[in-house]
């Protein structure tokens, strides 16, 4: 592995590195700046680096003012290139602009991943560099810094939240037995059900359809690793869930999608039209409610709809050597064109993970 790393760098131009290095630090901050992009800053003075900085939470400090700040000769920032991996902000926000920190600050040189498609943004960081005299490059690793944020750019350009399927199955293809309580088959290994917790953690909501809170009475939190709880949403057309669910335990926020007017104690509802897809509907509700990620773990019926209705941009498939014979059958994508998929391997099962394209 560290020959080909060495490779690598060999056939990457300094740009390049710089702004890999900002790929790098941007992501320190995956678990905290949502629903904001990660973005990741380095100054560059005489080809040494002399401040790195990084996005770290919602509503602090950004990428560019961290490294600004680190720098310990600020003399030094009239001679230095600053890389950037998404363009700086030029909107008052939670922050001033950080397009109109760089020029005060008298850096002559910005380098940048790639544009921000966010309408208050969207070039206006560009210009305001440019008609101060700074010099500007835009594009280096744009490919990589755009699949930094793509939850962020999947909102701004799609105007809906960045969609996540997962499911396990058996060997021959079966979510679970066909059961009206009792235990679920085991398809997971510890090491999965780890790996299934850490992206929780990276996604601001979790889904769930009424079977499968009836039948699981699943917690829907972040437990076998460290990282904010998602907001969980539980698909309930006649409110008939029993109270006593986990799901209502106010233990987190839980989000109630039903056709009722009526209102449950420690819960927020949205009340959708059920003689439509509720798919759409519900993409509509939680960009209003500034929610970017959700990850849907629900049954077979729920999956496949969103794989119908194409309302998904990946999808993790948990493959178990273990045959189930008969039961629920794991959701289909044979019918999908537009996706790449690629093998992950992960002790006695494996993860197909898909790409829709």
């Amino acid at each position: 592995m560290p020959k080909v790393r060495k490779i690598i760098e060999k056939t990457m131009t300094n740009d390049e590195k710089y702004m890999m290095r900002c790929i790098q630090l941007a992501k320190n901050g995956r678990l905290g700046t949502a629903p904001n992009p990660m973005v990741g800053a380095v100054v560059v003075c005489q080809g040494k680096i002399i401040g790195e900085g990084y996005h770290a939470k919602c509503g602090e400090a950004h990428a560019e003012v961290n490294a600004i700040a680190s720098v310990k000769d600020k003399e030094s920032l009239k001679q230095s290139t600053i890389y950037v991996s998404l363009e700086p902000c030029a909107h008052y926000g939670k922050t001033p602009p950080c397009a109109n920190l760089i020029v005060d600050k008298g850096i002559p040189k910005v380098v940048i991943g790639c544009q921000d498609p966010f309408s208050k943004v969207a070039g206006r960081g560009i210009e305001i560099l440019r008609n101060a005299g700074c010099e500007v490059i835009v594009g280096v690793l744009e490919k990589e810094c755009i699949e930094l944020n793509k939850v962020f750019f999947t909102v701004q350009l799609k105007r809906r939240p960045f969609v996540t399927l997962k499911w396990a199955q058996s060997a021959d293809c079966y979510l679970d037995i066909e059961r009206e309580g009792g235990t679920p088959v085991l398809l997971s290994s510890p090491y999965t059900q780890m790996i299934a917790h850490k992206r929780r953690a990276e996604h601001q909501a979790i889904l769930v359809g009424t079977r499968t809170a009836l039948l699981d009475n699943p917690s829907l939190n972040v437990r076998a690793w460290c990282g904010p709880q998602p907001l969980r949403i539980v698909i309930d057309r006649q409110l008939s869930l029993p109270r006593h669910l986990r799901l209502f335990d106010g233990s987190q926020s839980t989000l109630v999608v039903t056709e009722k007017d009526d209102s449950i104690p420690g819960c927020m509802t949205f009340r959708a039209d059920f003689s439509q897809s509720i798919i759409p509907q519900l993409m509509e509700e939680l960009v209003r409610r500034n929610v970017h990620s959700l990850l849907v773990e629900g049954g077979s019926v729920l999956l496949q709809s969103f794989l119908d209705e194409g309302f998904w941009d990946e999808a993790y498939v948990e493959h178990s050597p273990l045959v189930v014979k008969h039961g629920i059958l794991a959701p289909s994508m044979a019918h999908l064109k537009k996706t790449s998929k690629k093998k992950l391997i992960m002790g006695r099962n494996y993860h197909i993970f898909y790409n829709f394209v």
